[in-house]
């Protein structure tokens, strides 16, 4: 856990980014990857891996715990788990984010049993994996709690109809990982289809597996006897590519991010281009640039195709630059405002609200979580310093000190470093005068 370093980030704004900058392979799509490969013993091995992601070391070094061998050059991995030496993860996997659970299947399907520390993560939410457990349940895994682990065995995993109360991308996950190898058919109703679940999907099949994805979001998996290795290039990471352009714009920038994806981005597009935005999509990428007024809207997160979660934060940082009231409403954690309090240090004028506001009613409503945001703009924006609560606000707060006039100084760039490889040296080649300290 050595890389796992706790510096900061100091950066002088004021100035607009130019350049281009390439996106890596997607960190929620690379890790799960990894896990799945646990399904056999032969060899896998991923091109366009986000390699120096701290997220990604983690998600090695615990799959190298359970004996797995791995070989990284470049952005290429391979690895290879002949014999699984161990069905517990230790503890402290759990404290360092949310992966964890997700082995739940492999360990299952391959040694019957799978002691699974309760899992930690961003604190963006409760982010309860009841829809994992109960999922798993449904597949004939016997659970229990015990000492902070769940305690999990199974005489043999069989499909089952498993109908989630909510599209969980996680739980989705986990449920397509462990019937791929059980008896019989499993159906998932109300499934997450995001693009980083198709991914999976398109490596599992690639395996060796059977899983049909319907337009209702049902996704029906075959379970087959046996799992061989495979080869498979890890899509681009859609969040970076979001990230960088929320960057590139707030800064009134023209910027063209590399590998970014139009048919991941289509609704952060459209967003975009309500609020006066210009992109323009390219072979090898897509062009962000500033050429005008940004306009104020009303925005609401979903799951996909809806505008994702995890855009939300760099685009609050981009609506502080735009005339007027801009409303956020967020529907997919209840606590994903925890960032705010610091950017009002900044001089941001953001206000949070219990309500559902600017949309439709979700599942937090008459609740006493403030899951809704009023951004007033254009608002300058000066330095501080300030502390990162979670991995996506981490890059929200790089873009608010790129914009800001001073220095701000950033602590917590382990968040960070969890979803963007080499962030510092990307943001100096776009022109950004920023240092890790």
């Amino acid at each position: 856990m050595d890389s796992l370093n706790k510096s900061r980030f100091l950066i002088k704004g004021g100035n607009p980014l130019s350049g281009k900058v390439k996106v890596s392979g997607a960190k929620n799509s690379a890790t799960k990857l990894l896990v799945a490969s646990l399904l056999t013993e032969g060899q896998c091995s991923f091109g366009n891996s986000p390699n120096k992601i701290s997220d990604l070391t983690i998600t090695n070094e615990l799959c190298i715990q359970l004996g797995s061998e791995i070989k990284m050059e470049g952005d290429n991995l391979s690895i290879r788990t002949e014999k699984i030496k161990t069905h517990s993860i230790q503890d402290e996997f759990g404290k360092l984010n949310r992966i964890a659970i997700l082995f739940a299947g492999p360990l299952l399907q391959r040694t019957g049993k799978a002691e699974i520390p309760i899992p930690g993560g961003c604190k963006i939410g409760s982010r309860p994996v009841n829809f994992h457990i109960e999922g798993l349940k449904k597949l004939g895994c016997n659970v229990e709690i015990k000492d902070n682990y769940y305690i999990l065995q199974t005489d043999g995993l069989t499909g089952a109809n498993i109908t989630l109360n909510y599209p969980s991308v996680g739980a989705t996950e986990n449920i397509i990982i462990a019937s791929t190898l059980a008896k019989g058919r499993t159906i998932i109703s109300n499934a997450a289809v995001e693009p980083e679940i198709i991914d999976l999907i398109k490596f599992l099949q690639k395996m060796g597996a059977i899983i049909e994805i319907s337009t209702d979001r049902k996704i029906t998996i075959e379970g087959v006897d046996k799992l061989t290795g495979a080869n498979h290039k890890v899509i681009p990471d859609r969040n970076q590519a979001a990230s960088f352009a929320c960057a590139g714009l707030a800064s009134k920038g023209d910027i063209l991010v590399e590998n970014a994806i139009q048919d991941d981005l289509i609704t952060f597009l459209n967003t975009i281009r309500r609020i006066g935005g210009k992109y323009e999509v390219k072979e090898n990428g897509i062009r962000f640039f500033y050429d005008g007024v940004f306009k104020s809207i009303a925005l609401e997160t979903n799951v996909h195709p809806g505008f994702m979660t995890d855009w939300q934060q760099p685009f609050v940082i981009l609506l502080s630059q735009a005339n007027g009231l801009s409303i956020v409403h967020e529907t997919v954690y209840e606590k994903r405002f925890g960032y705010v309090e610091e950017l009002k240090k900044m001089g941001a004028e953001i206000e949070l609200y219990n309500s559902c506001l600017g949309g439709m009613t979700c599942r937090f409503a008459n609740a006493e979580y403030y899951h809704s945001a009023v951004i007033k703009g254009p608002t300058p924006l000066h330095s501080a310093e300030i502390s990162v609560p979670d991995l996506r606000a981490g890059f929200s707060y790089l873009v608010a000190g790129v914009i800001a006039e001073g220095e701000t100084l950033v602590n917590g760039a382990i968040y960070i470093d969890r979803g963007y490889e080499e962030i510092d040296v990307k943001l100096k080649n776009l022109g950004v005068d920023i240092i890790r300290i």
